[in-house]
């Protein structure tokens, strides 16, 4: 008995539409319910689809279609603490079930997820990165290199693919290899790739200003004032490196320190642990758009106080 009832016909048991995710009241169409969660068992129908009747078939987690982990077969793990003869058994399988190939995508699906869960990646973008990833080592395009380079460089990539781009220090520092290194099989893994499929999308500031506002607690003004901040910045003379992650700590640093009270402002280190920028770097862009903060702010922004308040550094 379903305790969610129609306010017009209460003595009346709803119809659950398990297609739509619906509860539906019979006698007047109401929804009273949606998106509900089927918390029935998995069923699926492993016969031949000309033969009659119905074979179902419970199986365990969905297809992947990539790393070749889709079958029914046994894979042995170890974990911390294991014993010397249950390692050995892992390595033998490791090494006697799989080609180079498979123990490739093998080793870069572990490191995938374990990347993509310090930053908070879902699994749609762990597959495009494990996809990516399979497309280069069948080209042969980062051969030699090391796996989790090339990894950390597909994770890269995969993110851009899916418009929820990250900066190279934010994919280094959940990774064990330089930022040079991941840039050089990122430079190899683009050209490859291209080849295939379209180019990336140019990484803007826009692409970087929401998530870092909204991890810094910032309100929406704002947060409307930096993004008009760092699109201005490249468009006025203002001799400023186009670096979008820089541009967009300085831009906040801007409109923190023009439209919040001092005891309310963010500083320069505080927006940098944010942003992945130094302290210095953000100051020495911050110098560069303060002379020209009337010309970058809307004419309709309030300032905490007078302009000539506003800090200089």
């Amino acid at each position: 008995m379903s305790s969610i009832r129609c306010p017009h016909h209460p003595n009346t048991e709803p119809i659950e539409d398990y297609r739509a995710g619906d509860l539906v009241c019979p006698d007047c169409g109401l929804v009273i319910g949606d998106r509900l969660v089927d918390i029935g068992t998995e069923w699926r129908s492993f016969s031949n689809e000309n033969s009659p009747g119905n074979d179902p078939s419970r199986v365990g987690a969905p297809e992947r279609p990539f790393g070749g982990f889709s079958d029914l077969s046994t894979s042995i793990t170890i974990g911390f603490g294991a014993s010397e003869g249950a390692q050995k058994l892992f390595i033998s399988q490791q090494r006697s079930k799989q080609d180079n190939k498979q123990r490739q995508i093998f080793t870069a699906t572990s490191t995938i997820r374990e990347m993509s869960e310090r930053i908070h990646l879902p699994r749609p973008i762990q597959d495009r990165a494990l996809e990516y990833f399979t497309r280069c080592v069948e080209l042969k395009a980062m051969k030699g290199k090391n796996v989790e380079a090339r990894t950390a460089a597909c994770l890269y990539i995969a993110c851009r693919k899916e418009n929820v781009p990250r900066s190279f220090k934010e994919i280094c520092a959940v990774s064990r290899v330089s930022k040079k290194e991941i840039g050089r099989c990122f430079k190899l893994a683009a050209v490859a790739l291209e080849k295939e499929s379209s180019t990336l999308s140019q990484v803007t500031t826009a692409d970087y200003m929401s998530r870092f506002c909204g991890n810094l607690g910032l309100p929406k003004h704002i947060k409307h004032a930096a993004s008009i901040i760092a699109d201005r910045a490249g468009k006025l003379d203002t001799d400023i490196h186009q670096n979008p992650t820089m541009i967009t700590a300085a831009a906040i640093y801007l409109a923190c320190n023009a439209g919040l009270v001092p005891e309310e402002r963010k500083t320069a280190k505080t927006i940098g642990e944010i942003c992945g920028a130094a302290e210095s770097t953000i100051k020495k862009y911050y110098k560069l758009l303060r002379p020209r903060v009337e010309d970058l702010l809307p004419k309709s922004f309030k300032f905490a106080g007078p302009i000539d308040s506003i800090p200089f550094c």
